[in-house]
């Protein structure tokens, strides 16, 4: 278990380094072109599937406890360690994070996004899936720093040189914001890690701040907070976020939503919430605040590009969409009850899965169509997929309605945790006030499916032109990308024990100062 993660965390980076190099004789293929895509499928495919035994061979009992251990000394003159690890909490993101890879990765050897060398974007997205990996398996505060900022660089250029329109200005957005706001966090890392003498996560999380004094803990959150609130994004930091999904290729949006949000969420719980409670305590009602606001104002943004007349990209409003998803799991964290960080965990985990289904889907109508802007497609009686690519149109519908939550699929259970979480906060926490974060969030779940039902009227439904322009139904590539996510979703919404029988027990653990 122990050279399975490392193996899991390592092997994309040697992939990456492999896939610049020319392809050995006799496995060419076609073209170096197709060779080098091919590749790409190989090496997630092997990540998939490593990590799948690592979480069959997970001791599901114990699930708070920290298994598959390395700990080994790097800089001993600052204590910081090559120390890897995962527990209920950091397993499911490391099977979403190389699922949704290898994803990618099949989805591009068929459809590979227009631009330059393919060795590049193999590369690019292989060193991406190794940084995302070891995000959520270090327990090395400077590592989770260097991981953090790893996957900074390859989806810089993955917009930036294989994007559509205005992706330069998105790209520059996206690392200056992000960049900015990793230089705060780092400040707070260094905080801790200087005041506590050590940088280890396990043992900060054991102390569960006692050896930090509130005004340390009130400042390091405040640092830390923001830099990982950029890339969560919450509301007002999410500026960057609607510019790069608008002007990414295809499986650079599923990434950034599926995988990269999530980093900033797990930090918060994995970080925060055990090594600086006092601090945390005391900025909870703000998180809360801006998380309910970002709901609201997600679902408005929505609902202003969907309405006829406003020129709306459908890229766009899904990333917008995010703001507000983002918002529910913000929501259940800064309740600081198990209740409400088991509901941002299993947010997460539907957001990657849902999100990840509907970006691939809204890619796909852009093929088609030549673009994604949604009075384009509505015209005067409705792009008709139901009509016209009637597949298409039933799986676009099926993302949509589980996204706005409806029971019985995966987005329903976070968000409905998270508002449980709400209701009744953690000791010390002002129940009115987080009684009407609540309320605000409710109503944003009514406006999210109000926009959501708009977007499938406009682009499912309407009669089909006289002569309509012929487009495919999906191919056999993208049921074969996107049948698992849709499989998820409806998994996990009918079996939410599945995925809160692993976090339970260790985001309790948590909460409780590392006592089981």
């Amino acid at each position: 278990m122990q050279f399975l993660l490392a193996f899991v965390v390592v092997v994309p980076l040697i992939g990456a380094v492999a896939a610049l190099l020319p392809a050995p004789p006799g496995l060419k293929g076609r073209s170096p072109d197709q060779a080098v895509l091919r590749h790409g499928v190989t090496v997630t495919g092997v990540i998939l599937l490593a990590t799948l035994v690592l979480a069959a061979g997970f001791d599901h009992d114990h699930p708070s406890k920290m298994q598959a251990s390395t700990d080994i000394s790097w800089i001993p003159a600052l204590d910081v360690r090559i120390h890897l690890g995962i527990d209920g909490i950091s397993l499911p993101l490391l099977v979403l994070t190389a699922l949704l890879t290898f994803l990618c990765a099949l989805h591009s050897y068929f459809k590979l996004p227009d631009g330059p060398s393919p060795k590049a974007f193999v590369a690019l997205v292989l060193v991406l899936e190794s940084g995302t990996l070891a995000t959520f398996a270090v327990l090395d505060l400077i590592l989770f720093f260097l991981a953090f900022e790893m996957v900074l660089i390859p989806m810089y250029f993955l917009i930036a040189r294989w994007g559509g329109a205005g992706r330069q200005a998105a790209a520059w957005k996206f690392i200056l914001y992000t960049l900015l706001g990793s230089v705060v966090m780092l400040l707070g890392l260094l905080l801790i890690g200087l005041k506590s003498g050590t940088f280890d996560m396990v043992a900060l999380a054991t102390d569960n701040g006692r050896g930090l004094t509130s005004s340390v803990q009130v400042t390091a959150v405040l640092a830390i907070g923001i830099g990982l609130a950029v890339k969560t994004p919450m509301w007002p930091l999410h500026s960057w976020l609607p510019d790069a999904h608008t002007a990414a290729p295809t499986v650079g949006s599923v990434l950034l939503a599926g995988v990269l949000l999530k980093m900033g969420t797990y930090g918060f719980v994995r970080i925060l919430l055990p090594v600086a409670p006092d601090g945390m305590h005391t900025f909870a009602p703000y998180l809360a605040a801006f998380a309910a606001a970002g709901i609201v104002y997600g679902s408005l943004a929505c609902l202003a590009l969907a309405r006829p007349g406003a020129k709306g990209d459908l890229k766009r409003l899904i990333a917008y969409s995010s703001v507000g998803h983002m918002g529910f799991v913000l929501l259940g964290i800064a309740s600081m009850t198990p209740t409400g960080v088991n509901g941002a965990l299993f947010a997460n985990i539907a957001h990657g899965l849902i999100t990840g289904l509907l970006f691939f889907l809204v890619g796909a109508v852009k093929d088609r169509y030549g673009t994604a802007d949604l009075d384009t497609l509505a015209g005067a009686t409705g792009a008709a997929l139901y009509g016209r690519a009637p597949r298409l149109g039933g799986l676009l519908a099926f993302a949509a309605v589980a996204s706005l939550g409806l029971p019985g699929l995966a987005g329903f259970w976070g968000e409905m945790l998270a508002l449980f979480g709400a209701f009744d906060p953690a000791a010390g926490l002002s129940r009115p006030a987080f009684l009407t974060f609540m309320s605000v969030a409710a109503f944003g779940t009514l406006l999210t499916a109000a926009y959501l039902l708009i977007v499938v009227r406009r682009v499912c439904m309407g009669a089909p032109p006289g002569e309509p322009r012929p487009i495919a139904d999906v191919q056999s590539y993208e049921f074969a990308a996107w049948t698992p996510l849709a499989a998820l979703t409806v998994l996990a919404g009918l079996w939410p024990a599945v995925l809160l029988g692993l976090t339970d027990p260790a985001v309790q653990k948590l909460l409780a100062g590392g006592k089981s």
